[in-house]
């Protein structure tokens, strides 16, 4: 990987100027800075970018500095650090120590304003995937889906959901879920390359988080604890892939990585 130091000026976004945006630094700024500052390395399309920053300033403030180092808008910009930081958390909050790895993932304005409403043919295999699955907009149709499915009973070898708690991602891949066809599923969210993996016994999807439109879920009758969620992979509800019994606790930490705030 290339290694980098940061360049000139920062973006503004921070606590404690006019209108509540976060304060404002560029690179004289922060080596001037009397205060407590933390050594950490920032990581973005297989570059590494060396950068010290105050440990008492929030991520947000962060992305706003980083939008000059890696070219990203705040809006349009992930950081991950042992799942996805909050804008509002500090640096120190965050855990963040000297030689910390932080990954963080985005699309430049350019990249966004480029995606054509036409499918790709990538899209269009994904939606091919989701259809071979059994896709429907049918409400009733999808009903009897879910109950076939469900009927099935919880998988032995589900992880223990935990109702009315959020928890960020695990490190290691969710299973013990099934999909439409009662199928065993397994997710695994690669964050450093912004991707998740759909495995099943036939196959592993590498999709693109940017490709996935909307993530929806509802919570399992008598099984609060447990979610259905469905991936939405193209432009209709009949391309949404279904996946059963996902612990309820990390329901919003899966929308929060493959939506994030950013989209569009």
């Amino acid at each position: 990987m290339e290694t980098t130091t940061s360049p000139g000026v920062a973006a503004a976004v921070a606590s404690g100027m006019p209108g509540g945006l976060p304060r404002q630094y560029n690179d004289q700024d922060l080596a001037d800075f009397p205060g407590e500052k933390v050594d950490f390395k920032v990581i973005y399309n297989k570059k590494k970018y060396d950068i010290s920053f105050p440990v008492e300033e929030t991520v947000g403030c962060l992305k706003a500095y980083l939008q000059s180092v890696i070219q990203i808008p705040p809006a349009m910009m992930k950081v991950m650090f042992k799942g996805l930081a909050k804008d509002e958390m500090t640096l120190r909050q965050l855990g963040l120590v000297k030689g910390s790895k932080v990954m963080v993932v985005g699309s430049t304005l350019n990249d966004v304003l480029e995606v054509s409403t036409k499918p790709t043919a990538s899209q269009l295999k994904e939606i091919k995937i989701a259809g071979a699955d059994g896709g429907s907009s049918s409400k009733s149709s999808r009903d009897k889906i879910h109950k076939k499915v469900l009927d099935k009973g919880k998988p032995e070898d589900a992880t223990p959901g935990i109702k009315g708690v959020r928890q960020s991602l695990p490190s290691t891949p969710l299973s013990g879920m099934l999909n439409k066809s009662g199928g065993k599923v397994r997710l695994t969210f690669k964050l450093e390359v912004d991707q998740v993996w759909i495995g099943t016994k036939e196959r592993t999807e590498k999709l693109p988080m940017s490709s996935i439109k909307n993530v929806v879920s509802e919570s399992i009758e008598g099984h609060e604890e447990y979610h259905i969620l469905a991936l939405q992979l193209g432009p209709t509800e009949a391309s949404r892939y279904w996946i059963y019994w996902v612990p309820a606790q990390y329901v919003d930490a899966i929308k929060d990585s493959i939506l994030g705030k950013w989209q569009i």
